[in-house]
């Protein structure tokens, strides 16, 4: 495999910084939100109900731990880049459902942060994306992987279709409540839009790149998000509606979901793995 050249592909120390500041938000939102989903009203941005609507959005904050996480550790940007524009388009999303929902929000400390974190981390990751976007040198690394294209097109397509439901339930919350999994709200509806979304924006990537390095930390970061949604289905399956066809549809998709990037990685790795040996037989050999 060719070796990163060209382009610096480094993560500058602002990004870096960036990450840092924004884990200990994530981090604290998600505690409060497994820990307390029945008081989130007092504790959180906004009261919301049921627990598994709580615990949907923490599943995606688990995630985002993980990749900030790896953007703030990351020797390549190119490992982390192409989890820049879901992140936008997440909060982007957040921003304008809380704009249109300020009446659900609760008056506390919780909200003004909410507020103050929505109204500048898209703009201020976007900016970061655009100016970090000249480091990828777009080559494989040393040791890497080529992700088959029809895998890369299958969960492409598999992306598009969360982003497509994302962006339904989003613009049109009160027909999402009718028919979803479990009872949501309009603010809920669009709050789970903007979760769906995720998978649809870092698959797109998978068109143009078939480094499995581009992906490993973001398929670390989306498998974690999927455990956290299948305990939170376990742990709260009386909120599901099962006389809803959407309920056992989304439990199937979340068990799809596991077993799909669960196997990918696990072949990824294992490749990944052999690649090294092989090249340390190689060196071996020359030194010999």
């Amino acid at each position: 495999m060719a070796e990163s050249v060209g382009a610096g592909d480094r993560v500058f120390t602002v990004t870096r910084w960036v990450a840092v500041a924004i884990i200990p938000f994530l981090v604290a939102a998600a505690f409060l939100l497994y820990t307390f989903p029945t008081r989130t009203g007092e504790l959180f941005a906004w009261p919301i109900d049921p627990p598994l609507s709580a615990y949907l959005l923490a599943s995606a904050y688990v995630g985002g731990v993980w990749f900030f996480g790896g953007v703030a550790t990351a020797r390549r940007w190119h490992r982390v880049a192409h989890g820049v524009p879901a992140v936008v388009v997440f909060a982007g999303l957040l921003l304008v459902a809380t704009l249109l929902h300020l009446d659900r929000f609760s008056q506390n400390i919780s909200f003004f942060t909410w507020m103050a974190l929505y109204a500048t981390t898209p703009v201020i990751v976007a900016v970061l994306g655009i100016v970090q976007r000249p480091q990828d040198p777009r080559v494989p690394e040393t040791v890497d992987v080529a992700i088959p294209r029809p895998v890369r097109i299958a969960l492409a397509a598999i992306g598009a279709a969360a982003l497509c439901a994302g962006v339904a339930v989003f613009v049109a919350p009160a027909a999402a409540v009718e028919v979803w999994a479990w009872q949501l709200t309009p603010l809920t509806a669009r709050v789970t839009g903007a979760v769906l979304t995720l998978t649809g924006v870092v698959n797109a990537a998978l068109l143009w790149d078939a480094r499995w390095s581009s992906f490993r930390l973001l398929f670390q970061a989306q498998l974690l998000s999927l455990v956290a949604i299948a305990l939170s289905l376990i742990a709260r399956r009386e909120d599901l509606l099962t006389d809803r066809p959407a309920a056992p549809l989304f439990v199937a998709m979340i068990v799809a979901a596991l077993l799909a990037y669960g196997g990918l990685t696990v072949w990824c790795e294992a490749r990944m793995q052999r690649a090294a040996a092989s090249r340390s037989r190689v060196s071996i050999r020359r030194l010999e």
